[in-house]
């Protein structure tokens, strides 16, 4: 229970502190300013000792019954102004016009105002009107009608720079001041615009007889412009119906045009029809006979051109086994004397090993040898002399026989003689194929045969000079060599 009590005397004591902070705490709203008197805390911007305190766009703690809060309001006021003046000519006005004035945002300004308005804020409006009726009647007065009406802003800033000092003091700012209207209850305007309305009205007298003439000419104008396009219509009516005319005897032409054309059309079509057909044929024709042919023709000089190379491949092989032949034989020639050579060193070896044994034996041997060579060399002469006897009778007797056998033996160098005809040849056409390839390389081959009436000239010759036909001489000379037939290709 106890604890109950405290916490409700806690509870009240909270409420009573707010409340109290409430009661104390003043915040100033964002169009008003709050004058706090019996504070002496120092203002910015304002005197020491001036026993108030301002506060704006804030809050402030205010001690009641020692500090008293009052709010001086900074919205925007407004006055009419209807003020009676006299200008410098001594006409008399009534000017018409507003003023938009309001407390100026400085702490001074609020100051000031604060003062002289605090109390009389509803009686603001009257105050500024007063001030600014006063300097306006004194600005008027030095002014003619003229100036005023001719600038009107002249007469506003005049009348704003003499309020300038005394609304300074009075805390307000002047945010707007219009002239609405100057009356002129005497007709000086009216009557100062007579000779300007004058003036007018007579421009625009004018500018009506101007504009009056201006129609009627156009009028005129006009009226001649709608002959003109009466005349221009007629005469295009009477081309339209010329036009109508040719038009109609067109048409009437029409049909046998129609007809021609039609038949015109059709000879056009007929005879593109005949060039597709004939073209057709051609390509028919192009497709049966001449590719056939074509192919046929490829299909020969194909078979023609390898037959030829194998003709070639086949001669080229048989001319080089006769070379390999001849050179077989020729080395087994070789092999064969050189054996002969060394079997005849070692006898003769042997027997000098034979003879240095038997001293005695020597020089009968020496004798005997010497009587063998002696008989040998003998021997040999008589037959080298009946071989070469023989050798020139049978020349004599079958001289073909003879060449046949030296072509026989030289048949390689022949056969490629024969083939060089062909080295220097870039291109060659052949007329028979694969026969008349053949014919060439015989003939080719047989122009080497020139070469057997030469022998045969050359062993007539041998006969008295002695002279062999491969180049050897019977008596062991070299001949000459023999010429090369030249081979036209």
């Amino acid at each position: 229970m106890v604890v109950g009590v405290v916490a409700g005397v806690a509870v009240a004591a909270v409420a009573a502190v707010i409340g109290l902070f409430k009661l104390m705490w003043r915040v100033a709203e964002p169009n008003e300013a709050l004058i706090i008197s019996g504070s002496n805390h120092k203002t910015e911007g304002l005197e020491a000792g001036m026993g108030f305190r301002i506060v704006t766009g804030r809050g402030t703690l205010v001690l009641p019954g020692v500090q008293a809060v009052r709010k001086l309001s900074l919205d925007l006021n407004e006055t009419e102004l209807h003020v009676d003046c006299v200008t410098h000519q001594g006409i008399p006005l009534k000017v018409r016009g507003v003023v938009i004035f309001k407390v100026g945002d400085d702490f001074v300004s609020i100051a000031n105002a604060g003062r002289r308005f605090l109390d009389q804020q509803k009686l603001m409006s009257e105050r500024v009107h007063n001030v600014f009726a006063g300097h306006l009647r004194s600005i008027v007065g030095g002014l003619t009608v003229e100036d005023m009406i001719r600038d009107r802003e002249k007469l506003t800033g005049q009348t704003r720079a003499a309020c300038g000092t005394e609304m300074e003091k009075l805390g307000l700012i002047v945010d707007s001041l219009q002239i609405h209207e100057i009356e002129d209850p005497t007709g000086y305007i009216q009557n100062l615009a007579m000779p300007h309305a004058a003036a007018v009205q007579r421009d625009a007298r004018i500018a009506q007889a101007e504009a009056n003439r201006l129609a009627t000419e156009a009028e005129q104008q006009s009226f001649a412009r709608m002959a003109e396009a009466t005349r221009d219509s007629e005469i295009l009516q009477a081309g339209y119906q010329a036009e109508r005319d040719k038009a109609a005897a067109k048409a009437r032409q029409a049909g046998p045009l129609a007809d021609a054309g039609a038949r015109q059309e059709v000879v056009v079509q007929e005879t593109r029809v005949a060039e597709l057909e004939a073209h057709r044929r051609e390509q028919q024709l192009q497709a049966d006979v001449r590719k056939p042919a074509d192919a046929k023709a490829y299909e020969k000089r194909t078979l023609a051109e390898a037959e030829r190379d194998a003709r070639i491949s086949g001669a080229e092989a048989k001319a080089r086994e006769t070379e390999l032949a001849a050179a077989a034989e020729a080395t087994r020639v070789k092999t064969a004397a050189g054996a002969e050579a060394e079997a005849t060193k070692a006898r003769g070896a042997a027997m000098a090993a034979s003879t240095r044994a038997t001293g005695e034996a020597e020089a009968a041997a020496a004798q005997a040898r010497g009587l063998a060579e002696a008989e040998a060399a003998k021997a040999k002469g008589l037959a080298e002399a009946e071989a070469i006897k023989a050798r020139a009778a049978a020349l004599a007797e079958n001289q073909e026989a003879v060449v046949a056998q030296q072509l026989a033996e030289n048949w390689p160098e022949i056969v490629k003689a024969g083939a060089s005809a062909f080295g220097n040849v870039d291109n060659m056409v052949v007329l028979n194929g694969a026969d008349g390839m053949a014919d060439m390389f015989a003939k080719a081959l047989t122009m080497g045969g020139t070469g057997l009436g030469l022998a045969r000239q050359l062993l007539a010759s041998m006969n008295q000079n002695g002279q062999h036909v491969n180049g050897t001489s019977l008596n062991g000379v070299a001949a000459p060599p023999a010429q090369k037939v030249p081979v036209q290709e």
